[in-house]
Protein backbone atom coordinates (compact mmCIF):
# COMPACT_ATOMS: atom_id res chain seq x y z
CA UNK A 1 0.00 0.00 0.00
CA UNK A 2 2.80 2.46 0.88
CA UNK A 3 4.58 1.71 -2.40
CA UNK A 4 1.40 2.31 -4.42
CA UNK A 5 0.73 5.64 -2.67
CA UNK A 6 4.31 6.76 -3.29
CA UNK A 7 4.03 5.81 -6.95
CA UNK A 8 0.79 7.76 -7.34
CA UNK A 9 2.34 10.77 -5.62
CA UNK A 10 5.34 10.70 -7.97
CA UNK A 11 3.06 10.38 -10.98
CA UNK A 12 0.91 13.32 -9.91
CA UNK A 13 3.99 15.48 -9.24
CA UNK A 14 5.24 14.70 -12.72
CA UNK A 15 1.90 15.68 -14.23
CA UNK A 16 1.96 18.95 -12.33
CA UNK A 17 5.38 19.81 -13.79
CA UNK A 18 4.38 19.09 -17.38
CA UNK A 19 3.16 21.72 -19.80
CA UNK A 20 -0.03 19.78 -20.54
CA UNK A 21 -3.16 21.28 -19.06
CA UNK A 22 -4.82 18.75 -16.74
CA UNK A 23 -8.60 18.95 -16.36
CA UNK A 24 -10.13 16.53 -13.91
CA UNK A 25 -13.61 15.16 -14.52
CA UNK A 26 -16.39 15.07 -11.91
CA UNK A 27 -17.96 11.64 -11.62
CA UNK A 28 -21.29 12.44 -9.96
CA UNK A 29 -23.29 13.84 -12.87
CA UNK A 30 -26.34 11.65 -13.46
CA UNK A 31 -25.92 9.92 -10.12
CA UNK A 32 -25.58 12.32 -7.20
CA UNK A 33 -26.73 15.37 -9.15
CA UNK A 34 -28.14 16.02 -12.65
CA UNK A 35 -25.76 15.36 -15.51
CA UNK A 36 -27.09 18.12 -17.76
CA UNK A 37 -25.99 21.73 -17.36
CA UNK A 38 -29.41 23.36 -17.51
CA UNK A 39 -31.09 20.98 -15.08
CA UNK A 40 -28.19 21.12 -12.63
CA UNK A 41 -28.00 24.91 -12.68
CA UNK A 42 -31.74 25.27 -12.12
CA UNK A 43 -31.60 22.83 -9.22
CA UNK A 44 -28.63 24.44 -7.47
CA UNK A 45 -29.89 27.99 -8.02
CA UNK A 46 -33.28 26.91 -6.75
CA UNK A 47 -31.85 25.42 -3.56
CA UNK A 48 -29.83 28.58 -2.89
CA UNK A 49 -32.56 31.07 -3.71
CA UNK A 50 -35.14 29.05 -1.77
CA UNK A 51 -33.05 29.09 1.41
CA UNK A 52 -33.40 31.67 4.15
CA UNK A 53 -30.66 34.29 4.23
CA UNK A 54 -29.28 34.32 7.79
CA UNK A 55 -27.87 37.39 9.49
CA UNK A 56 -24.11 36.86 9.79
CA UNK A 57 -21.70 39.27 11.44
CA UNK A 58 -18.15 39.13 10.09
CA UNK A 59 -16.67 37.20 7.18
CA UNK A 60 -17.55 33.53 6.91
CA UNK A 61 -14.30 31.56 7.11
CA UNK A 62 -15.69 28.02 7.30
CA UNK A 63 -18.90 26.10 6.68
CA UNK A 64 -20.28 22.61 7.24
CA UNK A 65 -22.36 21.20 4.38
CA UNK A 66 -23.82 17.73 3.61
CA UNK A 67 -22.99 15.64 0.57
CA UNK A 68 -25.80 13.16 -0.11
CA UNK A 69 -27.70 13.04 -3.38
CA UNK A 70 -29.14 16.46 -4.13
CA UNK A 71 -32.76 15.29 -3.94
CA UNK A 72 -32.10 14.51 -0.28
CA UNK A 73 -29.50 16.95 1.03
CA UNK A 74 -29.67 19.71 -1.61
CA UNK A 75 -32.03 22.04 0.28
CA UNK A 76 -29.75 21.97 3.34
CA UNK A 77 -26.65 22.55 1.20
CA UNK A 78 -28.55 25.47 -0.30
CA UNK A 79 -28.81 27.09 3.13
CA UNK A 80 -25.05 26.85 3.65
CA UNK A 81 -24.32 28.39 0.28
CA UNK A 82 -27.03 31.05 0.54
CA UNK A 83 -25.23 32.23 3.67
CA UNK A 84 -21.88 32.06 1.85
CA UNK A 85 -23.20 33.92 -1.21
CA UNK A 86 -24.85 36.70 0.81
CA UNK A 87 -21.82 37.05 3.05
CA UNK A 88 -19.47 37.32 0.09
CA UNK A 89 -21.57 40.19 -1.25
CA UNK A 90 -21.58 42.05 2.06
CA UNK A 91 -18.28 41.15 3.72
CA UNK A 92 -16.16 40.31 0.70
CA UNK A 93 -15.66 36.93 -0.90
CA UNK A 94 -12.78 34.52 -0.36
CA UNK A 95 -9.70 34.33 -2.55
CA UNK A 96 -9.86 30.54 -2.48
CA UNK A 97 -12.37 27.90 -1.38
CA UNK A 98 -10.87 24.81 0.22
CA UNK A 99 -13.36 21.95 -0.11
CA UNK A 100 -12.60 19.12 2.31
CA UNK A 101 -14.17 15.69 2.01
CA UNK A 102 -13.05 12.19 2.90
CA UNK A 103 -12.64 8.89 1.17
CA UNK A 104 -15.49 6.47 1.88
CA UNK A 105 -12.99 3.78 0.94
CA UNK A 106 -10.28 5.17 3.22
CA UNK A 107 -7.00 3.32 3.18
CA UNK A 108 -4.39 6.05 2.74
CA UNK A 109 -2.47 8.37 4.98
CA UNK A 110 -3.09 12.09 5.17
CA UNK A 111 -4.95 14.68 3.14
CA UNK A 112 -4.93 14.04 -0.62
CA UNK A 113 -5.22 17.22 -2.67
CA UNK A 114 -6.50 17.02 -6.22
CA UNK A 115 -3.81 18.04 -8.68
CA UNK A 116 -4.43 19.60 -12.08
CA UNK A 117 -5.60 22.90 -13.51
CA UNK A 118 -9.37 22.52 -13.24
CA UNK A 119 -12.20 20.24 -12.21
CA UNK A 120 -15.08 20.11 -14.68
CA UNK A 121 -18.73 19.47 -13.82
CA UNK A 122 -21.81 19.90 -16.02
CA UNK A 123 -21.62 23.59 -15.05
CA UNK A 124 -18.16 23.97 -16.59
CA UNK A 125 -14.67 24.23 -15.15
CA UNK A 126 -13.76 25.11 -11.60
CA UNK A 127 -10.20 26.46 -11.55
CA UNK A 128 -7.92 24.61 -9.13
CA UNK A 129 -5.62 26.95 -7.23
CA UNK A 130 -2.31 25.12 -7.60
CA UNK A 131 -0.32 27.78 -5.75
CA UNK A 132 -2.62 27.53 -2.73
CA UNK A 133 -2.40 23.73 -2.79
CA UNK A 134 1.38 23.86 -2.96
CA UNK A 135 1.44 26.26 -0.02
CA UNK A 136 -0.65 23.80 2.00
CA UNK A 137 1.66 20.93 1.10
CA UNK A 138 4.72 22.89 2.23
CA UNK A 139 3.04 23.97 5.47
CA UNK A 140 1.22 20.86 6.65
CA UNK A 141 2.39 17.38 7.59
CA UNK A 142 0.69 14.54 5.67
CA UNK A 143 -0.72 16.94 3.05
CA UNK A 144 0.19 16.02 -0.52
CA UNK A 145 -1.00 15.81 -4.10
CA UNK A 146 -2.68 12.47 -4.78
CA UNK A 147 -5.46 12.14 -7.32
CA UNK A 148 -6.38 8.46 -7.15
CA UNK A 149 -8.68 8.71 -4.06
CA UNK A 150 -10.76 11.36 -5.86
CA UNK A 151 -11.83 9.00 -8.64
CA UNK A 152 -15.45 8.08 -7.95
CA UNK A 153 -15.54 9.76 -4.52
CA UNK A 154 -18.48 12.14 -4.03
CA UNK A 155 -17.97 13.71 -0.60
CA UNK A 156 -16.00 16.75 -1.79
CA UNK A 157 -17.19 16.69 -5.39
CA UNK A 158 -20.85 17.16 -4.45
CA UNK A 159 -20.03 20.59 -3.00
CA UNK A 160 -18.43 21.81 -6.22
CA UNK A 161 -21.53 22.79 -8.27
CA UNK A 162 -22.69 24.89 -5.30
CA UNK A 163 -19.29 26.59 -5.19
CA UNK A 164 -19.57 27.28 -8.93
CA UNK A 165 -22.97 28.94 -8.54
CA UNK A 166 -22.44 30.81 -5.26
CA UNK A 167 -18.84 31.92 -5.92
CA UNK A 168 -18.50 31.66 -9.70
CA UNK A 169 -15.07 33.29 -10.06
CA UNK A 170 -13.37 31.79 -7.04
CA UNK A 171 -10.70 29.08 -7.49
CA UNK A 172 -10.58 26.07 -5.23
CA UNK A 173 -8.47 23.45 -3.55
CA UNK A 174 -10.18 20.05 -3.26
CA UNK A 175 -8.96 17.57 -0.66
CA UNK A 176 -9.90 14.16 0.75
CA UNK A 177 -8.90 12.70 4.10
CA UNK A 178 -7.87 9.06 4.15
CA UNK A 179 -7.35 8.49 7.88
CA UNK A 180 -8.38 9.74 11.33
CA UNK A 181 -4.89 10.41 12.70
CA UNK A 182 -4.22 13.40 14.95
CA UNK A 183 -1.03 14.11 12.97
CA UNK A 184 -3.08 14.47 9.80
CA UNK A 185 -5.63 16.69 11.52
CA UNK A 186 -2.93 18.91 12.96
CA UNK A 187 -1.11 19.09 9.63
CA UNK A 188 -4.22 20.02 7.66
CA UNK A 189 -5.27 22.65 10.19
CA UNK A 190 -1.81 24.20 10.23
CA UNK A 191 -1.66 24.22 6.44
CA UNK A 192 -4.89 26.20 6.30
CA UNK A 193 -3.75 28.65 8.95
CA UNK A 194 -0.56 29.31 6.99
CA UNK A 195 -2.49 29.70 3.73
CA UNK A 196 -4.79 32.22 5.42
CA UNK A 197 -1.80 34.45 6.08
CA UNK A 198 -1.57 35.02 2.32
CA UNK A 199 -5.16 34.66 1.09
CA UNK A 200 -8.73 34.98 2.32
CA UNK A 201 -9.72 31.35 2.78
CA UNK A 202 -13.15 29.75 2.99
CA UNK A 203 -13.15 26.13 4.17
CA UNK A 204 -16.16 24.01 3.18
CA UNK A 205 -16.24 20.79 5.22
CA UNK A 206 -18.37 18.04 3.75
CA UNK A 207 -20.25 15.71 6.10
CA UNK A 208 -23.57 14.03 6.61
CA UNK A 209 -24.66 13.33 10.18
CA UNK A 210 -25.90 10.13 11.83
CA UNK A 211 -27.13 7.21 9.70
CA UNK A 212 -29.60 4.93 11.48
CA UNK A 213 -32.99 3.31 11.03
CA UNK A 214 -34.34 5.01 14.18
CA UNK A 215 -35.73 8.44 13.23
CA UNK A 216 -35.94 9.65 16.85
CA UNK A 217 -32.36 8.56 17.56
CA UNK A 218 -31.06 10.39 14.49
CA UNK A 219 -32.96 13.56 15.38
CA UNK A 220 -31.76 13.56 18.99
CA UNK A 221 -28.16 12.63 18.21
CA UNK A 222 -27.85 15.21 15.44
CA UNK A 223 -29.12 17.97 17.71
CA UNK A 224 -26.36 17.16 20.20
CA UNK A 225 -23.74 16.95 17.43
CA UNK A 226 -24.72 20.29 15.94
CA UNK A 227 -24.57 21.88 19.38
CA UNK A 228 -20.99 20.63 19.76
CA UNK A 229 -20.07 21.86 16.27
CA UNK A 230 -21.55 25.30 16.96
CA UNK A 231 -19.60 25.43 20.22
CA UNK A 232 -16.36 24.63 18.34
CA UNK A 233 -15.98 21.68 20.70
CA UNK A 234 -13.72 19.43 18.65
CA UNK A 235 -12.76 17.33 21.67
CA UNK A 236 -16.37 16.43 22.46
CA UNK A 237 -16.87 15.40 18.83
CA UNK A 238 -13.77 13.20 18.96
CA UNK A 239 -14.80 11.58 22.24
CA UNK A 240 -18.32 10.83 21.01
CA UNK A 241 -17.32 9.43 17.63
CA UNK A 242 -16.48 5.83 16.80
CA UNK A 243 -16.71 3.50 13.84
CA UNK A 244 -19.97 2.18 15.30
CA UNK A 245 -21.29 5.65 16.17
CA UNK A 246 -20.41 7.92 13.26
CA UNK A 247 -22.08 11.11 14.44
CA UNK A 248 -20.31 12.83 11.54
CA UNK A 249 -19.39 10.59 8.65
CA UNK A 250 -16.95 13.32 7.60
CA UNK A 251 -15.40 13.79 11.02
CA UNK A 252 -11.96 14.92 9.82
CA UNK A 253 -13.28 17.72 7.56
CA UNK A 254 -15.49 18.96 10.41
CA UNK A 255 -12.67 18.93 12.97
CA UNK A 256 -10.38 20.73 10.55
CA UNK A 257 -12.99 23.41 9.83
CA UNK A 258 -13.55 23.94 13.55
CA UNK A 259 -9.86 24.33 14.31
CA UNK A 260 -9.35 26.66 11.37
CA UNK A 261 -12.38 28.77 12.28
CA UNK A 262 -11.20 29.07 15.86
CA UNK A 263 -7.75 30.14 14.67
CA UNK A 264 -9.39 32.84 12.55
CA UNK A 265 -11.23 34.30 15.53
CA UNK A 266 -14.60 32.55 15.36
CA UNK A 267 -16.08 32.11 18.83
CA UNK A 268 -19.08 30.05 17.73
CA UNK A 269 -20.77 28.57 14.72
CA UNK A 270 -24.25 29.36 13.48
CA UNK A 271 -26.51 26.45 12.58
CA UNK A 272 -28.52 27.71 9.63
CA UNK A 273 -30.47 24.54 8.77
CA UNK A 274 -31.12 20.99 9.90
CA UNK A 275 -33.23 18.29 8.27
CA UNK A 276 -32.98 14.56 7.98
CA UNK A 277 -34.26 12.19 5.34
CA UNK A 278 -37.01 11.04 7.69
CA UNK A 279 -38.39 14.59 7.83
CA UNK A 280 -38.78 14.93 4.08
CA UNK A 281 -39.24 11.24 3.22
CA UNK A 282 -41.23 9.73 6.11
CA UNK A 283 -41.23 6.36 4.40
CA UNK A 284 -37.53 6.08 5.26
CA UNK A 285 -38.24 5.99 9.00
CA UNK A 286 -37.50 2.56 10.37
CA UNK A 287 -35.39 1.77 7.31
CA UNK A 288 -32.52 4.23 6.83
CA UNK A 289 -32.49 7.84 8.08
CA UNK A 290 -29.62 10.26 7.42
CA UNK A 291 -29.10 13.65 9.05
CA UNK A 292 -28.04 16.83 7.23
CA UNK A 293 -26.83 20.04 8.86
CA UNK A 294 -25.55 23.38 7.59
CA UNK A 295 -23.32 25.47 9.85
CA UNK A 296 -21.29 28.61 9.18
CA UNK A 297 -18.44 30.16 11.15
CA UNK A 298 -17.57 33.83 10.87
CA UNK A 299 -14.49 35.52 12.29
CA UNK A 300 -15.31 37.56 15.37
CA UNK A 301 -18.69 35.96 16.13
CA UNK A 302 -20.51 35.47 19.38
CA UNK A 303 -22.69 32.54 20.42
CA UNK A 304 -25.69 32.21 18.10
CA UNK A 305 -27.61 29.35 19.73
CA UNK A 306 -28.96 26.06 18.47
CA UNK A 307 -30.31 24.65 15.22
CA UNK A 308 -33.32 25.99 13.42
Amino acid sequence: MAFCAAALFAEDKAMNKSDTRVVRQAFGGGRWFPGREGELRRMVEGFISGAAAPSVTGRIVAAISPHAGYVYSGPVVGHAFRAIKENAASAGGPDVVVVLGFSHRGGFRGLALMDGDALTTPLGELVLDKAAAEKMIKSGRNVRFMYDPHQGEHSAENEVPFVQVALPKTPAVVGLFGDHDEATLTGASQALVELAKEKKVLVVASTDLLHDADYDKVTKTDAATLKQIAALDDQALIMGWSGANQTCCGLMPVLTAIRFARAQGAAAGQVVRYRNSGDDHPESRGQWVVGYGAVVFAAGTRDRGDAK
